[in-house]
Order: C-alpha cells, then structure tokens, then sequence
C-alpha cells in the first residue's frame, strides 16, 4: 500500500441489512452484506429484531470486508457510516463501532446520508452520469426526484407526501396475501399478467411530488368487493392483479420523472434505490429513454438495495473535499439530502 492511497472502511446499516465494504482510491473493492431474515414472519421489519441482529453481524461482515480486500486495518485513512435516515436503533450500531473503530485507530469518520449514497451508487462503475442529471430515487423509505449537480450537490424537487413506492409495493402485496418482502413478488408474478386487466387510480399530485396511500386503499376496496362474489378471486387473478398494480405504480413514477426531465431541461437520468431493481421499472425507463432521447443509468442490482459499496463511494468524494466528522456524532432517524 502507498501512503499516497485513500482506503475507506464503509457501514450501512440503516434498516435490515449489515453492510461493509473497503474503496481505495474510488475503486469499490468488495461489498460484503448479511440479510437479516428473522422479519419475515413478522410481515415487516421489526426495528428491536433489527438492532440485535446488526450486533451480531456487524463485526463478522467487516473482518470479511477488510480480510478480502488484502489491505491492513493500519492502512485505513478513514471509516464511513450511514448517519440517517433509516431506524434509530440500528444506526446506533453502526455510528457506535464506526466511531470506536475509528478511534483504536487513531483516523477520522465519515457521516454519509443514505440517500445522498444511493444516488452516488452510480459512480462506482462505468458508466457514470454527466452533471447535472437527474435521480429517481425509490425505496421503501423513500420516492424522491433528485436534481444531482455534483457528487456533493443535490436538490430534491419532487417526493412523496404519504408512502414511499417500495411501501406501496409491499402493502398491497400483503393485501393479495403474500410474504413479505412482497414488492419483488408482485414483479416476478406480473410477468406472466396482463398490466390493462384491472384499473386502478393514478393519484395526481401538485408540481413533483407523488402520493401512493390512494392506491392501496383502491386495491383493499376492490378485493374485498371482488372476494364476496368469488373467493377464488386472488389465486385465479393473481398474475393480472400484480401486472395491474405495478402498472398503476410505475404510471405515477414516470409520470413525474418525464415532467422533471422537461422542466429542468437534463436528458441525463438514473435511478437508485431497492424499488430500482424492479424489472418492470427497469423496461419501461428503457423505453422511455429510447423514446424521448435521454441517456439512462441503471446500478447493479447489488447497488440497489442498501450495501455499503454505495457509503463507501460517497464517503470517497467527501473525503477528497475534506469533508470529516466529530466523534459527538450521533445517528439521525430523519435526515434530509
């Protein structure tokens, strides 16, 4: 290692993943993350279930980030940490080891904002975006339109008033009686489905923001008028119901994006987010773009979902503008770009 490098211990672990991962010099190196599977049968995160289980796997998922990267943890310049938004409980884990790791060592942190890193999961591979440009970015925490004029510079112009998209996707999920995670079951089952089968609203909201509760009130009414006459209803239409809903959805999603597009005159566009995973979403943004002439970037699928690679991206560039924290740092449940 030359002393010129800059090597960054990166922690997400802001809902139910435990994430680590080392960048040297901007190259992402590995991205080591430990599902916690213990909320499925709870049909949701449960935020207590979700900070013990970040204890346990906190330690084993960084020595496997340092290990295999080959680097010494002497060799460190810094350690990175999701400071918010995400569950209290569970970014206290990560501030707590960050901050003490940190300390043993003798080197600064890094607070990196969630969002702000899902946005900057772009910059880990080839190709990057041009600035400015703008990110849809869609989770089940969040929906926002994001202006990203430089890697440290971003605006939201547009969110959701009530539940975020990946919300909608899993709550009506379980209202068709599946497990959760329910959003990439409505995906892989409205494959086989006919999107135009049922209608449901498309919620109109002022200038750039969306609303999602609407829709899944429209689903809950719907069923329960549909399951009186046939009880079969669900298992005999479910392949259409899922199409339909992710249809209406993704209808809301595009709808503003193209409106941010003209509005603000940037042909550059990405999404990010866990919601950007979804296969559905993915095509309809890739006809779009090719439609309406805009340059489309799409990350890895593991780059989606919360990781650490993303913290580990973002916390590069803060380091490069001297961007550090104090050790009285502490976690923050809500926290806005």
């Amino acid at each position: 290692m030359g002393t010129k490098d800059i090597s960054i211990l990166a922690i997400e672990s802001s809902c139910d993943e435990t994430s680590a991962s080392i960048i040297v010099n901007g190259k992402v190196l590995n991205n080591i993350v430990a599902t916690q599977s213990v909320h499925e049968k709870y049909g949701g995160v449960v935020p207590e279930l979700a900070s013990r289980a970040h204890q346990e796997n906190l330690i084993p998922v960084v020595q496997e980030a340092v290990f295999s990267s080959g680097i010494a943890k002497e060799d460190l310049s810094a350690v990175a940490f999701t400071r918010g938004p995400g569950l209290m409980g569970s970014l206290l884990v990560g501030v707590s080891f960050a901050k003490a790791f940190a300390y043993g060592l003798g080197i600064p942190i890094i607070e990196v904002n969630h969002m702000h890193a899902h946005v900057l999961a772009h910059f880990i591979d080839e190709p990057k975006p041009e600035f400015p440009f703008i990110c849809l970015t869609v989770s089940g925490g969040h929906t926002q339109l994001v202006l990203v004029k430089s890697h440290l510079e971003m605006e939201v112009i547009g969110e959701t008033r009530d539940d975020a998209v990946g919300e909608a996707f899993d709550k009506t999920a379980k209202l068709l009686g599946l497990p959760y995670p329910g959003g990439p079951l409505i995906d892989k089952y409205a494959k086989a489905g006919n999107p135009r089968a049922f209608e449901f609203p498309i919620t109109r909201m002022p200038e750039l923001d969306y609303s999602f509760s609407g829709i899944k009130t429209a689903v809950l009414y719907f069923l329960r008028d549909q399951l009186a006459t046939n009880p079969n209803f669900i298992t005999e239409n479910l392949n259409d119901l899922c199409a339909s809903i992710q249809y209406s959805l993704i209808k809301m999603l595009t709808i503003k994006l193209e409106k941010a597009v003209k509005d603000y005159g940037v042909k550059n566009v990405a999404i990010a987010g866990g919601v950007s995973a979804n296969s559905g979403l993915r095509q309809t943004l890739d006809e779009l773009a090719r439609k309406k002439g805009w340059e489309l970037f799409v990350p890895k699928f593991e780059y989606c979902t919360d990781n650490a690679g993303m913290i580990a991206i973002a916390a590069h560039y803060k380091y490069l503008a001297g961007d550090f924290t104090t050790m009285d740092v502490a976690p923050l449940a809500k926290m806005k770009i």
